[in-house]
């Protein structure tokens, strides 16, 4: 739903200028009136049209967004990628079978033919982005003047800058995104290429060294990068996979630095970061905390606990699970620190505070309160109408929600490709889904009003439900579900069929509880949004991160988390063997990765610390990033690449909601550490032909 734009707002946000150069995420085509001195103050070596230029090429055309919801960059004239190895998990999950296990023993393509496609990936490129801003607000004004409808006004205004953009470029797509809580607009054109293939990926013990335990935490010592290869027609356009099909030439890749890094280097990463919360209310906070993140914390890792002891057990269900489990466990962790920052920097009182502020600005002057008098009350009033259901909705979505058994049941009832329905059953073990359900269903009984419950909920206690949905239900695999068709038993009679029936009447009152107060609570944050815009005029004001392309500069930079406490900004392959536990299957270290550390055969990879060869692991920066960064390049004052983000850090994880510079950092896995396990630990060295690397 569109709302009525501020023009000053949209103005506003042209003009401001950065107070503090470590925050922000930024929009590129705006560098060049609001970054681009203090970058170059900082040590930056390039021009803004070096960076983002939709003449010539710039840097932003060696990056893409990578599946979706990562970041990846060219390195190569021949189509080559490089990401976070989390990031391809999921696809070298798929890829991968008791017999060709790539997750546990890793792969390396040795040529072309070797590389292995991967279906459902793509990669997507940004070709432009445009401030339509203007033109959206006249398309609601003369709608408003007509009295005719508005947000459809708008929708039609565009659809027609969308269809003209494409119809203005070839194999690309088109979309207007909002900014600033739908205070800006911009249209942004890209081209998504769908043949993509897996290259190569150390082996988890190496991509997913420390896994949850090292999750969110510095210092880490985890080689978290896979390799892929972007394809493409003979004419070097988007296609779908062929084997006609031939490497991708980009219009940019990016040079690898092998100088490596120093405290106070300048930093800059260029990626697609998810989602950012920073124009949050303290009561939708509160909302945040103790409901979304407590349940989901509290679910999951019950979860969790089941899948992973079949995991344990079975190495089968250990690859069926990986990327499952992974997924969960992410947001999961992420969630426990976010909280706890939440108490220790007191985060929520912070934020109240900036509503008094907010507050006494706004009762200065009639017209700011005329403006913006109501935003936070809308706010705080939908978050109100809206708390209780978002309970039970959060309980739903965590519990019966991931039961997987009615989730194959409503793909197939609905018909869901075949290929669809193959790939589920493929990850799919009914013993541990059963356990899954079982527990869920006990904990959304236990935790919600009983006017909520599912009807069968009372027809059966938790432990004969079960039994009889894994026993007579068809869907329990692709062999029963097979037969049930082709003796043209009708689905809707199945068990777990019924139970899907009995989802919406259970669950519509909640979700429409929800719904009406988003009116509301969207109209509270526009106005809040373009009051603050108006208020810290001069300070660095950005978008929330949406999963467009933005820019983060900084510093490589150590931090102290507590009193007596030091952490240094690189790690080594030292800390690799410090860490080392062959009971942990989290801790083990490849014997062929000790070989190397014990003879220091580190080739050009090492670096010179106190007269001794040192294999660099990871390091440290004050960029500002969130999740969508994973696998974007950290590059230099030249734009050279010298390593991947991949992850924060735990102490600050509320950084999503206020950015904090003394402590937040962004870890990153040293681009040595990638070349020295791709060539001397993977023996693919002829991977490094292709790339442009400087010494």
């Amino acid at each position: 739903m569109f709302k009525k734009l501020s023009i000053f707002a949209a103005a506003l946000a042209l003009t401001l200028t950065p107070a503090i150069a470590d925050e922000g995420m930024w929009l590129l085509p705006l560098l060049k009136k609001m970054n681009i001195g203090t970058m170059q103050e900082m040590g930056l070596e390039l021009s803004a049209d070096d960076i983002y230029n939709i003449n010539n090429t710039s840097l932003k055309d060696a990056i893409v967004q990578f599946g979706g919801g990562c970041t990846g960059e060219l390195i190569s004239d021949k189509g080559l990628l490089v990401t976070n190895h989390h990031c391809g998990y999921s696809n070298i999950q798929k890829l991968s079978s008791v017999e060709h296990d790539y997750l546990n023993n890793g792969y390396w393509a040795m040529n072309l033919n070797e590389e292995l496609p991967c279906e459902g990936l793509t990669v997507t490129f940004v070709e432009s982005m445009t401030d339509v801003t203007k033109t959206i607000e006249k398309a609601r004004k003369n709608a408003e003047k007509k009295g005719m409808n508005a947000d459809s006004t708008v929708q039609a205004a565009i659809d027609g800058l969308v269809a003209k953009a494409v119809e203005a470029n070839p194999h690309c797509d088109a979309e207007v995104q909002s900014f600033y809580n739908n205070n800006a607009y911009y249209l942004i054109v890209t081209k998504t290429f769908k043949d993509i293939r897996f290259v190569g990926a150390p082996p988890s013990s190496i991509g997913k060294f420390g896994a949850d335990t090292d999750n969110w935490m510095w210092p880490r010592h985890t080689g978290d990068f896979s390799v892929f290869r972007v394809y493409a027609d003979k004419d070097n356009n988007p296609a779908e996979y062929s084997e006609d099909n031939v490497p991708y030439t980009p219009k940019r890749h990016l040079a690898i630095s092998l100088k490596g890094v120093q405290e106070g280097d300048y930093t800059m990463i260029i990626g697609f970061p998810g989602t950012t919360n920073r124009y949050m209310a303290a009561s939708e906070l509160e909302m945040t905390r103790d409901i979304n993140n407590a349940i989901s914390i509290y679910v999951r890792g019950e979860r969790q606990n089941i899948i992973m002891e079949d995991m344990l057990a079975d190495p089968k269900v250990k690859i069926q699970y990986a990327s499952k489990y992974a997924s969960s466990s992410n947001g999961w962790k992420k969630w426990i620190g976010m909280n706890e920052s939440f108490d220790k920097l007191g985060i929520i009182e912070r934020k109240k505070a900036e509503e008094a502020e907010f507050t006494d600005w706004v009762n200065a002057k009639e017209n700011r309160k005329a403006a913006y008098g109501k935003a936070l009350e809308k706010i705080n009033t939908a978050v109100a109408q809206m708390s209780d259901a978002n309970y039970v909705y959060r309980y739903f979505m965590e519990t019966i929600n991931q039961i997987e058994l009615l989730q194959i049941a409503s793909m197939a009832i609905f018909d869901a490709p075949q290929e669809r329905i193959e790939a589920f059953y493929k990850d799919y073990s009914m013993p541990t889904d059963k356990k899954v359900a079982e527990r869920m269903i006990e904990i959304y009984k236990e935790k919600v009003s009983p006017e909520y419950y599912l009807p069968v909920f009372n027809e059966y206690s938790t432990e004969e439900l079960v039994d009889k949905m894994y026993s007579e239900s068809c869907f329990t695999s692709m062999e029963k579900l097979a037969a049930a068709r082709s003796n043209g038993d009708t689905l809707a009679n199945d068990i777990a069929a019924k139970i899907i029936s009995e989802i919406q009447p259970a669950i519509l009152p909640v979700v429409e509880q929800i719904s009406n107060a988003y009116p509301q609570y969207y109209e509270g944050k526009k106005e809040y949004t373009a009051g603050l815009l108006e208020m810290k005029k001069g300070e660095p004001i950005y978008p929330d991160a949406n999963l467009t392309m933005r820019l983060t500069y900084g510093s490589v930079k150590p931090y102290s988390p507590r009193d007596a406490v030091f952490y240094n900004y690189y790690t080594t392959l030292d800390g690799v063997m410090e860490k080392e536990d062959p009971d942990n299957w989290e801790f083990v270290v490849p014997a062929k990765l000790k070989e190397l550390y014990e003879a220091k055969d580190f080739g050009r990879y090492g670096m010179t610390v106190d007269g001794e060869t040192k294999m660099p692991v990871a390091f440290i920066s004050n960029n500002d990033i969130t999740g969508g960064n994973s696998g974007s390049p950290i590059m230099n004052s030249r734009g050279e690449l010298i390593g991947l983000a991949f992850d924060g850090n735990w102490e600050a994880m509320s950084g999503d909601i206020i950015f904090e510079p003394e402590l937040q950092r962004c870890i990153n896995v040293d681009i040595r550490y990638v070349l020295f396990i791709i060539d001397k630990f993977g023996g693919a060295g002829y991977l490094l032909d292709e790339m442009t690397i400087v010494e």
